[in-house]
């Protein structure tokens, strides 16, 4: 069955791409757009900017980082990477096509090489047009396309599609079992926020958690001026006290600060977890710091601190392309989409057109590497890649709490 499936969606995708392809024939651009015989032209869409502070900057440092490697070692089939830098969606969704509009019709881009923005507009001109981005596929325009490639598949996968299970389990095996245990799970009420609520929850229940509660009512613009409200329904979850794990799905960091100061105040001393605290700047503020003091973060990626030998890669080729430049998710984001591309191209050959590069990662791709585990697509195209560690805030430093490490998804309900 899986096997049929596939093959019909390698068709529509040449179909897709084809005629992509011949549209851009009919303006001049041609299958090979952003091509020579000796450069590939790439470029990026980020939030660099937003009004809740939130940023992805440091995805372009990563990405630059791989590309500079792979172009010292000579590029791919003889062409370098010729990396036009990223453009900044500023959390707007029409700005971000604006973005990815000017790169492939402006600047000529072949493919949009880091795509990190939450409110990404750009995706159905991308998709209609036949042009790859990758990055990291946190919402749902990402999910069901030919052409966008999240470093670890979809998170945003549709009902009956796989759902991940890695983060309920890495914690039910860092906690030493779940049975017994509750979570709670608070999110914003953008749609990408509640969405995750969605995936994130079923992740703890599958392990074995028993949920208390999901909150979809913060709003995502700004912190709220009093977080009492939302302190109090998690403080009296869990058949009128406190759940065992809070869950924030927040996009940024002065929302995790503030909701976790704030139960702290209140007494919680339960396991606080996230996805986007992992991040050696907010050791610069004491007042972050201490707030997200013993926080349990989920990164979709081997830590920083680890041993892998892939992991001191990534450390030598940032400090040569930005020396001194902290390491953080957003860059770590960045890199391996950067990677994911590079191998991609790689496989597609010398003959590189984008209806080829298109065909080859669409057609049973597989690229395992430690240092985000794996993808493999077109199936990562509807779920994720089911790959994930854990890092431990504790006395001012990050520490591995578990090793990457990838998990079958189940069936979303």
């Amino acid at each position: 069955m899986m096997r049929t499936r596939s093959a019909a969606f390698v068709v529509a995708v040449l179909a897709a791409t084809g005629c992509a392809a011949q549209q851009q024939a009919g303006t001049g651009q041609g299958g090979a757009a952003g091509v020579t015989d000796t450069t590939i032209k790439v470029g990026g869409v980020l939030t660099k900017t937003s009004a809740s502070g939130y940023s992805t900057k440091d995805a372009e440092i990563g990405a630059r980082a791989r590309f500079e490697r792979a172009n010292a070692e000579g590029g791919v089939h003889g062409r370098k990477i010729e990396f036009l830098g990223a453009e900044d969606d500023g959390q707007d969704a029409a700005k971000g096509d604006a973005a990815a509009k000017k790169l492939v019709q402006k600047d000529q881009a072949f493919a949009l090489v880091p795509v990190h923005a939450p409110n990404f507009g750009g995706a159905a001109f991308l998709e209609q047009q036949g042009v790859p981005w990758f990055g990291w596929a946190t919402g749902p325009q990402w999910c069901g396309t030919t052409t966008g490639f999240g470093y670890n598949g979809c998170l945003a996968p549709e009902p009956g599609a796989g759902s991940q299970t890695w983060w309920g389990r890495q914690m039910a095996d860092l906690l030493g079992g779940a049975e017994g245990r509750s979570v709670y799970v608070q999110t914003s009420d953008s749609s990408g926020s509640k969405y995750g609520g969605t995936t994130i929850s079923q992740s703890f229940t599958a392990a074995g958690f028993d949920l208390a509660g999901v909150n979809s009512g913060l709003p995502a613009a700004a912190p709220p001026p009093d977080w009492l409200p939302y302190v109090h329904k998690i403080m009296t979850s869990d058949d009128g006290g406190p759940p065992d794990v809070v869950v924030s799905v927040i996009a940024g960091t002065k929302f995790n600060v503030g909701l976790y100061a704030a139960l702290k105040r209140a007494g919680y001393r339960g396991v606080l977890t996230d996805a986007t605290s992992y991040d050696a700047a907010i050791l610069k503020d004491r007042a972050s710091a201490q707030a997200l003091e013993g926080v349990i973060a989920a990164p979709m990626f081997e830590p920083f601190e680890s041993s892998a030998p892939e992991i001191a890669t990534l450390r030598q080729d940032v400090e040569k392309a930005a020396p001194g430049t902290p390491l953080t998710q957003h860059l770590a984001i960045g890199y391996w989409a950067a990677d994911i591309f590079l191998d991609l191209l790689d496989k597609t050959g010398k003959e590189l057109t984008r209806q080829r590069f298109l065909a080859t990662a669409n057609g049973s791709y597989l690229y395992e590497n430690p240092g985000f585990g794996r993808i493999e697509y077109p199936k990562d195209h509807s779920e994720p890649n089911g790959c994930g560690a854990l890092v431990k805030l504790e006395g001012g430093a990050f520490q591995v709490a578990r090793n990457m490490k990838c998990f079958d998804n189940v069936p979303l309900k």
